[in-house]
């Protein structure tokens, strides 16, 4: 697929600017001190899952999401990201993901902008 290698330099990109705006932040937000977009580089391995909402996410996928995931708004802020965003991670597909690692402490009914998680 060739989109993956543009997805990838986009995440790298953002990851780079994000380092060097970062620098200066001392606020915690709702990823505590690491931006939300950050935190999307984490979901990388999470990237097929996101796209196709029959396909089976990793088991590194469901470990990034489970971790992330202990803060609903952080992995909230991280799928309506614009790392996510330029990724073209689609929402819709994404809010599915940690009901399809089994994520059982998943916190079922939480609204995520649009979105709620099923």
């Amino acid at each position: 697929m060739t989109m993956r290698p543009v997805i990838l330099v986009a995440l790298a990109a953002v990851l780079t600017a994000g380092v060097m705006l970062e620098g200066g932040a001392e606020a915690a937000g709702e990823c505590g001190r690491s931006s939300p977009d950050r935190m999307a580089l984490r979901m990388a391995p999470c990237i097929s899952a996101a796209d196709d909402p029959n396909s089976a996410p990793t088991s590194s996928c469901c470990s990034a999401v489970h971790t992330i995931g202990k803060s609903p708004s952080c992995l909230c802020a991280v799928m309506l990201s614009n790392t996510a965003n330029m990724a073209g991670i689609k929402p819709e597909v994404a809010i599915t993901i940690p009901k399809r690692c089994n994520m059982a402490d998943r916190p079922i009914g939480y609204k995520c902008g649009d979105y709620t998680l099923p």
